[in-house]
């Protein structure tokens, strides 16, 4: 049996087992040639070239492409004028005055003495007379001094627009040739349009 050491006697150290000694050698040669250098350096420049190719290609087409929608920008302004001005026209040759001057020009009055039919019994109602009237027949409406320059229907030659211009023609005509108004002498001042 062998004996316990006592608390404070120290333990007997084995010995490390022996290490096989390690030396360096150099990394073995290897057998075939060195892969160059210079063919990376070309691919790496060429990929740059093709980056910075692309790159400037991109920026002529996104310029080219901001030139593009400026001038459908510019050209939707000239639409929307036009589309105004022809709506300023619509609105002046369907007011009630210029279709009673035109209804005047044409040969039609007012009936200042309706008669009415009751469908009930086929009774008419009223008095018949004979319509008359001339200039003094629109009298009670109010003047509408947009008017004033635009031509009857009887005064305007066939295939022509009040305006003036014949259809098709006003895109071609003079933006300001109809549009402007003077103002009224004795009436509400309208505005110039441009």
């Amino acid at each position: 049996m062998t004996a316990l050491p006592a608390h404070g006697a120290p333990a007997p150290r084995r010995s490390p087992a022996p290490r096989p000694e390690r030396r360096l050698r150099p990394a073995p040669q290897p057998n075939g040639r060195a892969k160059p250098r210079l063919a990376y350096a070309v691919i790496a420049l060429g990929g740059v070239a093709v980056i910075v190719v692309a790159q400037l290609l991109l920026s002529i087409a996104v310029a080219q492409g901001a030139y593009e929608i400026d001038g459908y920008q510019v050209r939707q302004a000239e639409l929307e004028r036009e589309h105004q001005k022809l709506a300023e026209d619509l609105d002046r040759v369907e007011s009630p005055q210029y279709l009673a001057k035109n209804a005047e020009a044409l040969g039609m009055v007012p009936n200042a003495n309706p008669v009415y039919l009751r469908l009930s019994d086929g009774a008419v109602l009223g008095q018949p007379t004979p319509a008359s009237g001339g200039a003094a027949a629109s009298a009670p409406l109010v003047p509408n001094a947009l008017i004033d320059g635009v031509p009857l229907v009887t005064e305007q030659a066939t295939g022509e627009t009040p305006n003036g211009t014949t259809p098709g023609e006003g895109a071609a005509a003079a933006p300001d040739a109809a549009a402007v108004v003077p103002p009224p002498a004795d009436g509400l001042p309208t505005p110039a349009t441009h």
